[in-house]
């Protein structure tokens, strides 16, 4: 029985032409094939037997012949401020994570696009970890509905946004990261506006422009974090090969094809980029697209040394901006008391199971 199983091909890694091809050869009628993609995109069922408009002949082929390898939720905890963080198990028993982000406005999902990440950022958990590959489609769009199960299971509350704010660098990811966004905003899938959904990057400037070329119709955010080549080289080792004036032209390229007004997430550490100069170097960076700026209150992890800035040198950095006219947001951490920043949860499964 074990042979048999591996030898399944994933059902989710065909399209609908290659599913009513095979179902036509196999005796069944080709129309089949969009009930069961409906079954598989909008209905979002785990398993074949939940099919339950196909005969029991033909939910039998299915089961022979594919398996859905439908990611499942591992460990789950709820955050006194009702964050909800999930580490996700994956058919190869890898780990990632996705973020249910409840606000008064909205209830927002926040998913991985790789297991691990290759870009070693010196404040991230998950820069701690090896990359050990890219998430599938399929993979990416679970995320968003487990997580979208939890807004209305937990809270009676529809998902609202959904942002690539996870685990990995989803611009890594590309084709991966784009057809999840199909199947979450198609009507044949979840039903999604691609104006809610934010995609977020370290900072690859051709992936940048490929976006813009591609004419993508969601948002993008650029994790920045230092607006001098210096500093972000030192947290951020891709800046060495994606300076900031790479990043300014491939934004501004973006703007151009898709007139998105892009995002600048903006953690202020202390001591670090938190001084008026540093707001300096930000709002001069900024002003050259048109775009917002988030400043993210910091999650610290074990591995690194950095601290949130405190109150009082916040509030300057920010009315500093605010007075040069820039749209400023200040984004408070969030899940305080729980493993919150990106990479723990799934970091200390893995080294439990090691153990």
């Amino acid at each position: 029985m074990e042979a048999v199983a591996v030898n399944k091909k994933d059902i989710r890694k065909l399209s609908i032409s290659q599913l009513k091809d095979f179902l036509v050869e196999k005796g069944e009628q080709g129309f089949r094939a969009k009930q069961v993609y409906e079954w598989l995109w909008k209905k979002s069922v785990q398993s074949f037997e939940e099919m339950t408009n196909l005969s029991k002949k033909t939910r039998e082929l299915l089961e022979e012949h594919f398996e859905i390898r439908a990611v499942k939720v591992s460990e789950k905890q709820v955050s006194s401020d009702k964050t909800i963080k999930s580490s996700f198990r994956l058919f190869d028993e890898n780990l990632v994570e996705g973020v249910l982000i409840p606000a008064d406005d909205r209830m927002t999902a926040c998913v991985s696009s790789q297991v691990g990440c290759s870009l070693t950022c010196k404040f991230c958990a998950t820069g701690y970890m090896d990359r050990k590959r890219n998430l599938d489609a399929a993979e990416i769009y679970d995320q968003v509905v487990r997580i979208k199960e939890q807004a209305e299971s937990h809270y009676q509350t529809p998902l609202t946004n959904i942002v690539y704010m996870g685990m990995g660098e989803p611009l890594l990811n590309y084709a991966n990261v784009l057809e999840s966004v199909e199947y979450i905003t198609s009507s044949e899938g979840l039903g999604m506006s691609p104006k809610r959904i934010t995609v977020s990057t370290a900072g690859i400037a051709k992936m940048i422009k490929k976006l813009g070329d591609d004419e993508v119709k969601f948002n993008l955010a650029l994790s920045l974090h230092a607006a001098n080549d210096e500093k972000r080289n030192t947290i951020m080792p891709i800046n060495e090969s994606n300076t900031l004036e790479a990043l300014k032209e491939s934004l501004q390229y973006f703007y151009k094809k898709t007139g998105n007004r892009i995002t600048l997430e903006y953690i202020v550490f202390y001591r670090f980029n938190d001084s008026l100069e540093d707001a300096k170097e930000l709002w001069k960076f900024a002003k050259q697209f048109p775009c917002k700026v988030n400043i993210i209150e910091y999650n610290p992890i074990s591995e690194a040394n950095f601290t949130n800035t405190d109150p009082q040198t916040l509030d300057k950095f920010a009315g500093f901006l605010e007075e040069k006219g820039m749209i400023v947001n200040v984004r408070r951490s969030r899940g305080k008391d729980i493993d919150a920043a990106c990479g723990q949860l799934a970091g200390k499964k893995k080294e439990e199971i090691a153990e």
